[in-house]
């Protein structure tokens, strides 16, 4: 797994990967095509299944994946151009944009608004929302779980700074929630899953009803730019796996398993929230873009970000035919 230690390393090594690639005003492919991938979703069924490995065999790109606990050091990586893509949920890209990270949006999932919750110990006094005042709330900074923190805070008539903030990435927060050195716990699945099979765990509220779960796959801006057309074959690809993986959970919930290393009785509890579709992989549609840019727009009034943002600056476009 991949930690921010770590990225510069990958950096290192795309700088001597990318140079064969600038020859001409049309580059060829890539060696190789470097996917980042956090333990869930589509992109790990494909790599346990060697599908992107199988699509360019014939052309002689190799694949490489790279294991990231959370979208902000995944995007560092992708932005610097040691990584050409990957996936993330809904706030890494803001910041990445923000630090002028060279990547752009080239697709869209959505998950089940169930998998992301805010956690509790069971006997905890925090019976609501608004029990959080004074308390320690954990989630990585910059990742969805702020999100779904800022808007469940809102929700009971709180705000940030009503909580003491502990920035945490998830197994770090896993470990400090068991011990109970922080009150509650904004997570996504599938750690909201493991920790939920736990008997001292209760759910203090799920994000259904509070924020939309919306997530993105990014690629590194030169690749969109030399190897753009190679995007929709990735997408197409991706879909394929996913629609059969839907469609066959009894297959799917061991394979998934074995890839991530989550148990199968937790992967299922991930794969049929309401809501989840592992085929739903999609291009980044206008309510998408609408989405981002609301969600830019409040993070900067609440002086989370330090810019303003304009969504559509970043996202890519295929030629047209």
């Amino acid at each position: 797994m991949v930690n921010r230690r770590q990225v510069l390393g990958l950096m290192g090594a795309a700088a001597a990967a990318t140079l064969p690639l600038a020859r001409g005003a049309q580059a060829a492919l890539p060696k190789t095509l470097r996917i980042g991938w956090q333990k869930n979703g589509v992109l790990a069924l494909a790599k346990s299944q060697g599908a992107l490995e199988k699509l360019f065999a014939d052309r002689g790109v190799q694949i490489t994946w790279s294991e990231f606990s959370s979208g902000p050091p995944l995007l560092e990586a992708l932005g610097a151009g040691a990584l050409d893509l990957g996936p993330t949920g809904d706030v890494p890209p803001l910041f990445a944009q923000a630090a002028r990270g060279n990547l752009v949006y080239i697709g869209t999932y959505k998950g089940s608004a169930a998998g992301s919750a805010i956690l509790v110990n069971k006997d905890s006094p925090i019976r609501t929302l608004a029990d959080l005042k004074g308390k320690k709330l954990a989630f990585k900074r910059g990742s969805s779980a702020h999100n779904v923190a800022v808007q469940a805070l809102r929700k009971a008539g709180l705000s940030l700074s009503d909580v003491t903030l502990v920035d945490l990435a998830p197994p770090d927060a896993a470990a400090a929630f068991k011990t109970g050195s922080i009150d509650a716990w904004s997570i996504w699945d599938p750690y909201t899953a493991v920790a939920e099979a736990d008997p001292q765990t209760r759910v203090l509220t799920t994000a259904e009803g509070i924020v939309d779960s919306w997530s993105y796959f990014l690629a590194n801006g030169d690749f969109a730019k030399e190897h753009g057309d190679l995007i929709p074959e990735i997408f197409g690809e991706l879909s394929k796996v996913g629609k059969r993986a839907q469609a066959d959970l009894a297959t799917t919930v061991p394979a998934l398993s074995a890839i991530t290393g989550v148990p199968e009785d937790v992967t299922r509890i991930t794969l049929t929230r309401a809501g989840f579709d592992l085929g739903a992989v999609d291009t980044v549609s206008d309510a998408a873009i609408a989405y981002q840019q609301a969600l830019a727009d409040e993070f900067f009034e609440l002086k989370i970000l330090p810019k303003k943002l304009t969504i559509t600056d970043i996202v890519w476009r295929p030629k047209a035919s």
